[in-house]
């Protein structure tokens, strides 16, 4: 039964357990047992950055929401899906990603044929991907700590690079999401047709 307070109003603040339905990876009570630390870097690896200044009720409720978010895109399973986060930006943000058009989902549009293009959203690459029949890759003797490294997409209408090996899209996206990489990339060219550019950015390290 719920507590009151001295002012009789109703006592919530993280009540046990998860209180988001559908979300079994969400525990509100243990998120605000965190530190402070680690929950800046919960929150920087979902691609939320100034925290500095925020108090630790607020970085509890920033990442619930960011977990949510997460959560909803992937049917509330952990599986792959929308990334839940805008374009990642850190101390080395190119200038291709702050000149580049945001896309958010697969119903965004180029505003013309031509136009550089950033996203995150594993919806938006993966569609991308697939229409000009690519496979997630990474380039063989790159790996590091069990996880994918060097990452590409294998177009074999252009034939196949000796050093890449075919992943599954959860091996990519997941190193797509630990290492807070953007896309970088076109639609068309500017004469109209599909292109195949692309490229990946950290906004963490000057060489990504």
């Amino acid at each position: 039964m719920p507590t009151r307070n001295s002012s009789g109003s109703t006592a919530t603040k993280n009540p046990p357990g998860n209180q988001t339905p559908n979300t079994p990876d969400i525990n509100e009570s243990e998120i605000a047992r965190l530190k402070v630390d680690e929950l800046r870097d919960r929150l920087r690896s979902r691609g939320v950055t100034d925290t500095a200044d925020m108090k630790k009720d607020d970085l509890v409720n920033a990442l619930i929401k960011a977990m949510k978010g997460s959560s909803r895109a992937t049917g509330g399973s952990g599986a792959s899906g929308s990334s839940g986060g805008g374009v990642r930006t850190g101390s080395h943000t190119s200038s291709s990603v702050r000149y580049s058009q945001e896309i958010t989902s697969v119903d965004d549009e180029a505003e013309r044929p031509g136009r550089s293009l950033v996203t995150t959203d594993h919806d938006v690459i993966r569609q991308w991907a697939e229409a000009r029949k690519g496979v997630p890759c990474t380039v063989d003797g790159t790996e590091h700590d069990g996880h994918a490294g060097v990452l590409r997409f294998d177009f074999p209408a252009g034939g196949r690079e000796d050093r890449l090996r075919e992943i599954s899209w959860e091996d990519w996206f997941d190193a797509f999401d630990r290492r807070r990489l953007n896309f970088i990339y076109q639609e068309e060219r500017s004469d109209g047709k599909q292109s195949n550019f692309f490229r990946l950015e950290s906004p963490d390290r000057e060489d990504g």
